[in-house]
């Protein structure tokens, strides 16, 4: 009996404690005091704070770098000289100082080296590590068109806004297009006024948000009432270049214009005014007015015959090309570096810079195009016909063409007269 009382203490203790465990929950109430909630682990967020401060003229990087705060600019072994070289850095540039919220030590520091990429400078214990970064950019095409009353610089200026592209990149868009037809248009004297431009370009975006001028795809152009239309393509080698709706190359044998000029200040003729020693005498050569410096290009393909002082003509180059042409470029400032007499060229290959050398009253470039010793008009010469497009990607070329053809008949917006005023052509003349 006392064993069996033994074992049912504990079974009588348990419901008691239940018993009255389910009293004080029915009065809301507890003898004990209700203990304070944990505490919930909260994580202190690292903030990244960012300086920006721009290299002023007459400092150096260590400057900028002592006025931050900074660590001397040296670069560790790792590094590569050519992606930081304070010697180099211009005024202007711009420098990103980045530091985390709980450490005074800069975590790095940031600059443009060019439009494709950016520099990444950490500290590490033997110096700065230079490191590059990539800026990705997206391509997108727009279509541009307008007429033209004076030139085409001014026409593209006054009808593309600033959002759109930026007055440098009008001016190279303009370039562009006389690049692209200068086997075909003269723009000094061709252009009337009711002359039109459609042209597909990309705009490209970077992940920052700017904007610039990117590549012509296409451009339709009627010019003293002709029309012209051209469509870039890349063949299969790699090589890019402008062709007709019939696949022929726009590139001819010879440049109407070897520099990019603004106006013509003398043609040929027979019997010409000189400026300096006044007297009548042929001028058998045309003068482009260009800006002292100006590169001037090797109209065509071919070896260079001359290279030196040529009393009137100043510093004088003289090509030879096939067929018995031969081209001179006088008054030049200066020759190109390593240019040298029976060096071959290439058409576009720069051969000097515009200058006032010789018998000459200011900045420009006399150029001669000569046939067995005759000078010719080089737009009235024989400049050769352009390349087709290879048979065997004759398809794909129609392809592309038509892809293009739709984007300048209307598959994109036209961005066209925005109502404004020409604005100046900082030295471009179309």
């Amino acid at each position: 009996m006392k064993k069996l009382l033994l074992a049912a203490i504990p079974t009588l203790c348990a419901t008691a404690l239940l018993a009255v465990a389910a009293l004080f929950a029915l009065h809301d109430s507890w003898p004990w005091r209700e203990g304070r909630p944990l505490p919930v682990p909260t994580t202190v967020q690292d903030l990244l704070s960012e300086r920006i401060d721009t290299l002023r003229r007459g400092e150096t990087v260590s400057d900028l770098f002592t006025r931050q705060g900074l660590p001397a600019p040296t670069l560790d072994r790792k590094s590569s000289n050519g992606l930081f070289d304070p010697r180099r850095l211009r005024p202007g540039l711009i420098f990103s100082i980045q530091r985390h919220s709980i450490d005074s030590i800069p975590t790095r520091v940031l600059f443009r080296a060019g439009p494709e990429q950016r520099v990444a400078l950490h500290l590490t214990r033997d110096g700065w590590q230079a490191v590059a970064e990539p800026i990705q950019w997206r391509a997108e095409p727009v279509v541009l068109a307008g007429r033209i009353t004076t030139s085409l610089y001014d026409a593209l200026d006054a009808e593309i806004d600033d959002t759109l592209l930026a007055p440098e990149d009008r001016v190279r868009l303009a370039w562009d297009l006389a690049d692209i037809f200068a086997w075909q248009v003269d723009f000094s004297r061709d252009i009337r006024s009711g002359d039109s431009f459609r042209v597909v370009a990309e705009r490209l975006v970077s992940e920052d948000g700017e904007v610039r001028f990117g590549r012509v795809l296409a451009g339709d152009m009627v010019i003293g009432g002709l029309g012209y239309t051209a469509y870039r393509w890349t063949s299969a080698d790699g090589s890019s270049g402008f062709y007709d709706a019939e696949g022929r190359s726009l590139r001819r044998a010879f440049l109407l214009a070897p520099v990019q000029f603004r106006r013509i200040s003398s043609r040929m003729s027979s019997g010409r005014l000189h400026p300096i020693l006044g007297i009548v005498r042929k001028h058998e050569g045309i003068d482009f007015a260009a800006d002292a410096g100006t590169p001037v290009m090797a109209a065509g393909d071919g070896v260079v015959a001359r290279r030196e002082w040529s009393g009137g003509y100043g510093n004088l180059v003289e090509i030879r090309h096939a067929n018995g042409v031969v081209t001179r470029y006088g008054h030049l400032q200066a020759f190109a570096k390593g240019l040298e007499t029976g060096m071959r060229l290439a058409q576009g290959d720069v051969i000097g810079f515009v200058g006032s050398t010789g018998l000459a009253t200011g900045p420009h470039l006399h150029y001669e195009f000569r046939v067995n010793g005759v000078a010719r008009e080089p737009r009235d010469a024989d400049l050769g016909n352009g390349d087709p497009v290879p048979l065997a990607q004759r398809r794909e070329f129609d392809q592309e063409r038509f892809r293009l053809l739709s984007l300048l008949s209307g598959g994109l917006p036209t961005f066209a007269t925005n109502g404004s005023e020409g604005r100046a052509a900082a030295g471009a003349s179309f």
